[in-house]
């Protein structure tokens, strides 16, 4: 059986005590994957006390073994202190996309009807995240300026991975960039997604204004939708299409950086909330974000095994909330371990039935 190495990046509050929880689902002996975990500690006070190197090591050996897991981590808002590791992350692997999915969580009631995916599909580098910021000037003539880039080579993995998506799940693409306005800037994505689109023949394809994209949003029902997006604007549309179906810890983030003919060649895969610090050390947070994390991850490892393992993960997640396991986010009483517990106790049911029936 081949051997799969992932590197797992510790977090600070409820985020690292959601990731040992994840970690749960992900033990070798349950899911029968031959798993090595590299731990690196992205803690703020171990960030401070490298000056971010442990978070250039972390990417790095992502890099080399081609998966990643991390928790949620704080990003300090003092000026000149180490930020948010995440964009020495995406650089460090060369990541192009970011991809998060809104699905419906049974037994939960969506916003606006809503009960078909959605997929947001938005750059990981560039834009608003990393931009030159100045200010001149004082007291009320003081003016503070933004210097942003986004590149060819980003639009086009966003334009064509949003394609792929929605091939892959029978959607359509929708939405897109603020290209009138900004014709030069915003217009570059709107330009790959018109190239993409003449590629992928049988997808349909209706562009909007980002503006358009989520007035229409709360309007959509029915249809699966795929949005590919810039950094900033994805971002938010992404916590906007996660609360739609009832919570923001109800799907996974999943980082990707590709090779030269497109295919994945390192994949990072976090829940999409912070480290929610009200709820550290109460055991009630929703783990459900870093599970299915760990579920997707394993869909890259292209074995039997890990599909398999990937399937039980989803599908005991999904059955232990519609049966009436959910915590409080969800109107529920279960603690985070509890919620665990009972998708572990369904996954063990479930591969050994797997395994009876091969």
């Amino acid at each position: 059986m081949e051997k799969f190495t992932v590197v797992v990046m510790e977090g600070d509050q409820t985020g690292q005590e959601l990731l040992e929880e994840g970690l749960r689902v992900l033990d070798p002996s349950l899911i029968g994957v031959d798993l090595e975990l590299a731990r690196f500690d992205l803690s703020l006070e171990n960030r401070r006390a490298t000056k971010n190197q442990v978070v250039h090591d972390a990417a790095a050996a992502m890099k080399e073994s081609g998966f990643g897991y991390k928790a949620a981590t704080i990003t300090p808002e003092i000026p000149g202190d180490v930020g948010s590791p995440n964009a020495i992350l995406r650089k460090g692997i060369d990541g192009t996309v970011i991809v998060r999915t809104g699905r419906r969580i049974p037994g939960i009631t969506p916003v606006a009807g809503v009960y078909a995916p959605i997929s947001v599909v938005r750059m990981a580098v560039d834009d608003a995240y990393g931009a030159k910021e100045w200010r001149e000037g004082e007291g009320v003539d003081e003016i503070a300026y933004r210097t942003e880039k986004i590149s060819r080579k980003i639009c086009r993995g966003v334009a064509q991975y949003a394609f792929e998506q929605a091939r892959k799940t029978n959607a359509k693409v929708f939405g897109g960039p603020k290209f009138t306005v900004s014709p030069v800037y915003e217009g570059m994505l709107k330009e790959e997604m018109d190239l993409a689109s003449k590629s992928y023949a049988e997808v349909k394809y209706e562009p909007q204004l980002i503006d358009a994209t989520y007035a229409l949003l709360m309007n959509t029902s029915g249809e699966p939708l795929v949005i590919p997006a810039l950094n900033r604007d994805g971002d938010c549309l992404s916590d906007l299409v996660l609360q739609m179906f009832g919570s923001i810890a109800g799907s996974e983030s999943i980082l990707l950086a590709f090779d030269e003919q497109q295919n994945p060649k390192t994949v990072m895969a976090e829940a999409p909330h912070g480290t929610a610090p009200g709820l550290y050390g109460k055991n009630v947070a929703n783990p459900m974000a870093m599970i299915l994390a760990a579920a997707s991850l394993l869909t890259f490892f292209n074995t039997k095994e890990a599909d398999l393992a990937s399937r039980a993960i989803y599908e005991s997640t999904l059955e232990a909330v519609v049966e009436g396991t959910r915590t409080a986010d969800l109107g529920g009483t279960a603690s985070t371990t509890e919620f665990t517990d009972e998708v572990i106790r369904r996954m063990k049911t479930k591969l050994e039935v797997w395994k009876t029936l091969a």
